[in-house]
């Protein structure tokens, strides 16, 4: 039986959904997790130092392919534990000039993967903001200092947007849990119009923690993972996050079957939602636009 490694930088509670996607994809591709593959998972449980080990440790046990989810970290681990085993990444930035891979549409080396647009969709973030906050001038941007690429990419797109939108940008790091309630009391200190908070694995994975403290301080907010309006966050637009991980599925399963890493076009997302919870825009005093509910593809009521 063919085993697929998957390395991830959470933990497996905090991606059920995304998991069956992921297993959704080898099905579609002919495989079932325990019929004809096995599927062997490395968390970090947050820890991105520990991914370089877990990366090695799939490498020894000779898996047929892993599947580098959850971002540029992960992806980067993966390569340099190996150059032969085949990696299917998702990567939020464009894989080309992070240097994962030759082209979109050649990728050569052994990996290929899905690219889910997080800085070409950033600007469309900060108008939804402003749709649903028109009289927003002062945005906080939250990023983590710790995800270098990821950061300087959201960084120059936002503020590239914000010039456009006329805003004002205000920049807050956090990386640790404490880093987050120290940035709230800086936004409760600052009061800002609205927060933006940067795409990132490690947010995500804190995403009840962040949707609490906006709500106990009255500031509206948008995400890109959909799982932020499920937990009680005000808004989130990105990628289809369970069909990203449904292509690194159907990637796996192809490789499984033959196919090469470096002839399989990287995949760049197609599907992208809005969802907008609309009981916490009434706790927050916020009247969600006509225009807006019709082009949600989810309203939480």
């Amino acid at each position: 039986m063919p085993v697929v490694g998957l390395l991830d930088q959470r933990s497996p509670d905090e991606l059920a959904d995304r998991l069956r996607g992921f297993r959704q994809g080898l099905k579609d591709s002919d495989f079932v997790e325990g019929q004809n593959v096995a599927i062997d998972y490395r968390w970090a449980q947050n820890k991105e130092d520990r991914l370089p080990e877990l990366a090695a440790d799939l490498v020894r046990r000779r898996v047929a392919v892993i599947a580098a989810t959850g971002g540029t970290a992960v992806a980067f681990a993966a390569k340099a534990a190996t150059t032969t085993i085949p990696i299917v990444f998702t990567v939020g930035e464009d894989p080309v000039r992070l240097g994962l891979v030759a082209s979109l549409a050649q990728p050569g080396g052994n990996l290929t993967g899905i690219n889910f647009l997080v800085g070409e969709l950033s600007a469309k973030r900060l108008e939804l903001l402003r749709a649903l906050v028109p009289a927003t001038t002062r945005v906080v941007v939250l990023v983590n200092p710790a995800n270098t690429t990821t950061t300087e990419t959201t960084l120059r797109d936002v503020q590239s947007a914000a010039r456009a939108m006329g805003l004002q940008i205000q920049v807050l790091n956090a990386s640790t849990s404490r880093e987050i309630d120290a940035a709230f009391a800086t936004i409760v200190r600052e009061r800002p119009d609205a927060l933006f908070v940067g795409n990132d694995a490690f947010f995500n994975a804190r995403r009840v923690q962040l949707a609490l403290l906006a709500g106990r301080h009255g500031v509206p907010a948008i995400l890109s993972d959909r799982e932020y309006a499920e937990a009680g966050g005000l808004m989130t637009y990105g990628s289809n996050i369970v069909d990203v991980y449904r292509q690194v599925g159907v990637y796996a399963g192809r490789i499984l079957k033959g196919a090469k890493p470096a002839d399989l076009p990287v995949v760049q997302s197609t599907k992208f939602e809005l969802v907008i919870n609309a009981q916490t825009a009434r706790m927050l005093g916020l009247t969600v636009p006509p225009t807006l509910l019709a082009t949600a593809d989810e309203v939480i009521e």
